[in-house]
């Protein structure tokens, strides 16, 4: 479903500012902050605030249509979320994002947890970092020290 029919069927409007910021994080290949956001949606819509971008990421957040994700000096960054339960993957050298399917896996891991600690595990953030394939290429191809001239 798309998400301007999310959107409506949920009340919102989709005004033109919505639909900029929209058109930026569908773009967008490693999560952005809200700043970020502004910077390339003010090219679509010249006259966008940060606070609609805030409260529009509040929205699209709460409808399950963006995804948080922590980067290294930004905290929080926005990412286009699929439908399901999904965890992202950071690359820590180009910041690409990709997630990954669900926490089926980690069930086993919660109890073991609730048994330790007491605790009763009700929600989760899991986010892993790495180097993307493309990033472990160029990794692997290490180039030649330069040779000083006499």
């Amino acid at each position: 479903m798309a998400w301007e029919e999310v959107l409506a069927q949920n009340g919102y409007r989709v005004t033109a500012p919505r639909r900029a910021i929209l058109l930026v994080l569908q773009g967008a290949t490693q999560p952005l902050t809200p700043e970020e956001i502004l910077a390339q949606a003010r090219q679509l819509h010249p006259s966008l605030g940060l606070v609609t971008v805030y409260r529009t990421l509040d929205v699209l957040n709460a409808l399950e249509l963006v995804r948080c994700a922590h980067r290294d000096r930004a905290c929080h960054g926005f990412l286009p979320a699929t439908q399901g339960h999904h965890h992202v993957i950071i690359c820590q050298k180009c910041h690409r994002a990709v997630e990954f399917p669900g926490d089926e896996d980690l069930e086993g891991l919660f109890r073991r947890i609730e048994e330790q600690t007491g605790y009763r595990v009700c929600d989760h953030l899991l986010q892993l970092a790495g180097l993307c394939p493309a990033c472990q290429k160029e990794e692997a191809i290490e180039p030649y020290p330069l040779e000083e001239k006499i």
